[in-house]
């Protein structure tokens, strides 16, 4: 029904209102993404694939794919574990400071990065809370990666929670309690029920999750230091290299994040389409049965 209302409102404009409005958003699309886009690798290749391939290859610069590597592989399962736990509390339960949690939850959206940054150097830094008593055990976390790895954890914190807690809510708990009538442990009924349900908004909440912490600069810079060839991740790396008018070596390793953006972008469109495609099927077994 809904649907249809949808088509009749759209089909009700006029051809030339439907052609201004599409061109203008393609003009947009072209001008502020596509063409920015595509001149990341213009820039990156413009002086040949030796030169390109001898930046990446360069040591600092491979250090710097290698800690964001390590810090998005840490701050992943973090996120999982955060989000199903979350999305769990909030869809199945009523308890007080739901709605407070539920705000909560979407902190990190509304708070800049870079304030992100500067709380974790506030606890952990050297004049911070717990700064003399790391100092004295030897433990460091400010200017290291543990540090960095909890700036991007908590900038990432509600990208899986977000895509599960309005779809846990929309499907309800019939499922997950006919499979402990018939006699399903807590495990079994998350593996064979819950797990199988919410597959596709798991995984397209980790993508995002993953694309975020691999670019994430503004929390990640107050909290790293930008020491070179050990806390520089590639945006902060990629930062360096254009301070230095190293064009070349700046483009090429912006290329790399450029490249994970598209990457994102095409799991992301086949993760919508498989659940479309599911969500149909089952639609389609409900009307058969």
């Amino acid at each position: 029904m809904a649907s249809t209302i949808q088509r009749s409102i759209v089909t009700t404009e006029s051809r030339t209102v439907r052609y201004l409005l599409t061109s203008l958003a393609l003009l947009f699309i072209g001008v502020f993404l596509v063409i920015p886009l595509a001149s990341v690798f213009i820039e990156a290749f413009r002086q040949g694939w030796r030169l390109y391939l001898a930046a990446l290859v360069e040591p600092d610069a491979l250090q710097a794919i290698k800690l964001t590597l390590i810090v998005a592989a840490i701050s992943l399962p973090a996120n999982l574990i955060f989000g199903i736990a979350a999305a769990w509390s909030i869809a199945r339960f009523d308890f007080r400071g739901k709605s407070f949690l539920t705000t909560l939850i979407d902190l990190p959206f509304s708070v800049s990065p870079v304030v992100a940054g500067l709380i974790y150097v506030l606890m952990f830094g050297a004049q911070g809370w717990w700064g003399p008593w790391l100092i004295e055990n030897d433990y460091k976390i400010i200017f290291a990666v543990p540090g960095i790895v909890l700036a991007t954890i908590f900038v990432t914190f509600p990208f899986v929670a977000r895509e599960l807690i309005p779809l846990m809510e929309a499907q309800g708990s019939d499922e997950e309690q006919a499979a402990i009538v018939l006699g399903a442990s807590s495990w079994q009924m998350f593996w064979r029920v819950t797990l199988p349900n919410i597959k596709w908004g798991l995984l397209y909440g980790v993508i995002l999750a993953n694309a975020r912490a691999m670019g994430e600069f503004g929390a990640v810079s107050v909290v790293s230091g930008h020491i070179r060839g050990m806390t520089n991740t590639v945006p902060l790396h990629v930062e360096i290299l254009y301070n230095e008018y190293n064009f070349i070596g700046a483009f090429a390793c912006a290329s790399i994040l450029a490249l994970l953006a598209l990457l994102t972008l095409a799991a992301k469109s086949y993760v919508e389409w498989r659940g479309e495609q599911q969500a149909a099927a089952d639609r389609r077994h409900a009307v058969e049965e």
